[in-house]
């Protein structure tokens, strides 16, 4: 098993604010997202972590139902933002399908409306001290 850990990021219906701050979070080095021993992966098959940004809506439902079915059976499952944990300031809308955790067990939550990049990152590393544990189980 490789030692490197691969992230996935979905999103269901984002403003795009958390994804913005998950690319700070990535590019800046003072957030230490290089010290994780993580990657970003556009293949779900690969996923160790999952990052969910974005209310889950009734149209992207069925893509993050489609996608949750190609994940490895083991993964951490992180909420990012405030959308994916509650439905955010549109929990209420007729559009909204409910929270991620309605959908998938959820491992992270990292609040936020956006979060910083400084609360993703250690959100992240969150994730991954899991994914190590996970790893480490019989």
């Amino acid at each position: 098993m490789s030692d490197m850990i691969y992230v996935y990021r979905i999103n269901t219906g984002s403003c795009n604010g958390c994804d913005v701050e998950i690319l700070a979070s990535v590019l800046v080095p003072k957030f230490g997202f290089d010290t994780l021993g993580c990657t970003y992966t556009n293949d779900p098959t690969l996923a160790n972590i999952v990052l969910v940004t974005g209310s889950i809506t009734a149209r992207s439902k069925p893509y993050l139902e489609k996608i949750l079915t190609q994940l490895p059976q083991k993964k951490i499952v992180v909420a990012l933002g405030i959308c994916p944990i509650s439905g955010g300031v549109f929990r209420d809308s007729y559009a909204i399908a409910g929270p991620l955790d309605r959908f998938v067990d959820v491992d992270v939550n990292i609040a936020g409306c956006p979060p910083s990049p400084k609360e993703i990152a250690q959100g992240l590393a969150q994730a991954c001290a899991l994914w190590r544990e996970k790893c480490h189980e019989n």
